[in-house]
C-alpha cells in the first residue's frame, strides 16, 4: 500500500514548465536578472546550482555588483576615508578605516586602487610597501617594492573569474623629467601574487605622456589607464607590453575608464555634454557611442548648478551610471549629491546627499 501511494503521488504531481527548458535557454533567462538574484538562483535546485556554478557559463551570467564607493572627506581639516553603500542591507558591512589591519599598518594607509573586491593600499609610514586587502572578508597581505628610483603611481589587477591571484602594476615616476621628452611614463614593474616576485620590464620604446593617472580598470588580463592631460588610454598586459588607444573624440574636458558587461567603457566629459563610449574591438580601436546627453538634458533646471563639477561611475552590469555632483554653497562649503541616471529612459533620480567635505576621486567597490 505505501508503495502504491507513492506512485500515485508521483503521477499526480505536475512538472514545472521551467523543468522542460534546455540548459542553454535557462542560462539565457538567468543571465537577464541582477547579480544578487543570480546568487539566489543557486538555491532553487541542484540543476540550477550546477548551471550557475559551471565555469563555462560564467561569461554569460552577471558577475559583479556595484556595492558602493570609497571617497575622502576633509570636513575636519584632515583627510578621512569614507565609504558609501549602494547595495543596501544586501551589501557587506565595510569599515572604511580598515581597522582590521595590524597596528603597524593601521596607523594610516592611502587607498590607491580598488579592483573586484580588493583594495591596494600604501602605508603612510612605509611608502615602499603595499597592502592588498579584502575589506569584506577582512583579510590582507603585504609586499615590499624594490623600486627605489621614484614611484608615485601603482594600480591593482584582479579577476577572480580567471585567477585567484592578483597583480600590482608600478609605474616609473610620471613627473620624471627627461630632456626634450617632457613628463612621461616609460616603464612598469609587475608583481605577481602567485610567484611573489616583482618583474621589471624593459623601458617602453615609445613612452606615454601622462601627467598622472586619472582612472584605471582591469579587464581580460589588461590594465587600462587614462591620464589627466592626454587624449589616449594606455593598455598594459601582464607581460608589461603596452599599446595606446586614442580617445574617440579629442574634444574633452577629461575622461574616466570603466568596465561594464565585459567591455571597456569611457565616460567622456565634454565642455557641455557627457558621452559614454564602449570599445567593441580593442585590436581595431573601434569605439561605439553608447549614450550622449547635454548637461542641460542631464541635470535639468533643478540641478543645473551642479553641472560644473561632477564625476560618473558606470554600473558594471546595467545600462546605468551614478553621478556625484558638487556645487559651492555659502561659506565656501561644498554640497555633493549622489544621483542615478538610466541611460535607456534618460531619467535622473536623486539618491541622497553626501556629507559636506567630500572630494574626488571616487573609487567604486565592485564585488564579484
Amino acid at each position: 500500500m505505501p508503495r502504491r501511494s507513492r506512485t500515485k503521488q508521483k503521477k499526480g504531481t505536475k512538472m514545472s514548465p521551467v523543468s522542460e527548458l534546455s540548459d542553454d535557454l535557462l542560462i539565457e533567462i538567468i543571465s537577464r536578472v541582477p547579480f544578487k538574484s543570480t546568487r539566489c538562483c543557486k538555491c532553487v535546485c541542484r540543476r540550477w546550482r550546477d548551471l550557475v556554478s559551471d565555469p563555462d557559463n560564467h561569461k554569460k551570467l552577471p558577475r559583479s555588483i556595484l556595492a558602493g564607493f570609497f571617497y575622502k572627506n576633509f570636513s575636519t581639516g584632515r583627510a578621512c576615508r569614507c565609504y558609501h553603500s549602494l547595495a543596501g542591507s544586501w551589501g557587506p558591512r565595510i569599515d572604511p578605516s580598515l581597522s582590521f589591519l595590524p597596528t603597524s599598518i593601521y596607523t594610516g594607509v592611502e587607498v590607491l586602487d580598488c579592483c573586484n573586491g580588493l583594495l591596494l593600499c600604501r602605508p603612510w609610514n612605509q611608502i615602499w610597501n603595499y597592502v592588498v586587502c579584502n575589506p569584506a572578508a577582512e583579510t590582507w597581505v603585504t609586499m615590499h617594492s624594490e623600486w627605489t628610483d621614484g614611484v608615485s603611481e601603482a594600480r591593482l589587477g584582479f579577476d577572480p573569474a580567471v585567477s585567484s591571484h592578483f597583480h600590482v602594476f608600478e609605474f616609473a615616476h610620471p613627473l620624471y623629467w627627461k630632456m626634450n621628452m617632457g613628463r612621461h611614463i616609460e616603464s612598469v614593474r609587475i608583481y605577481s601574487a602567485e610567484t611573489g616576485v616583482w618583474t621589471r620590464r624593459r623601458p617602453w620604446d615609445q613612452p606615454t605622456a601622462f601627467r598622472g593617472i586619472s582612472s584605471s580598470t582591469f579587464l581580460n588580463g589588461v590594465l587600462y589607464v587614462s591620464s589627466y592631460d592626454g587624449f589616449v588610454i594606455a593598455a598594459i598586459d601582464l607581460e608589461g607590453n603596452h599599446s595606446v588607444i586614442p580617445y574617440p573624440t579629442p574634444h574633452t574636458s577629461g575622461a574616466h575608464v570603466f568596465q561594464s558587461r565585459g567591455k571597456l567603457h569611457l565616460a567622456n566629459y565634454g565642455p557641455s555634454e557627457l558621452s559614454i563610449w564602449a570599445l567593441e574591438d580593442s585590436s581595431s580601436e573601434t569605439w561605439i557611442l553608447k549614450h550622449n546627453t547635454s548637461h542641460l538634458q542631464l541635470f535639468g533646471e533643478k540641478y543645473s548648478l551642479f553641472a560644473q563639477h561632477f564625476s560618473v561611475i558606470v554600473h558594471p552590469e546595467h545600462n546605468m551610471i551614478f553621478i556625484l555632483c558638487m556645487k559651492m554653497s555659502s561659506g565656501r562649503k561644498s554640497v555633493t549629491k549622489l544621483m542615478s541616471y538610466e541611460m535607456d529612459s534618460r531619467e535622473l533620480h536623486f539618491v541622497c546627499d553626501i556629507p559636506y567635505g567630500c572630494t574626488p576621486r571616487y573609487l567604486p567597490y565592485i564585488m564579484v
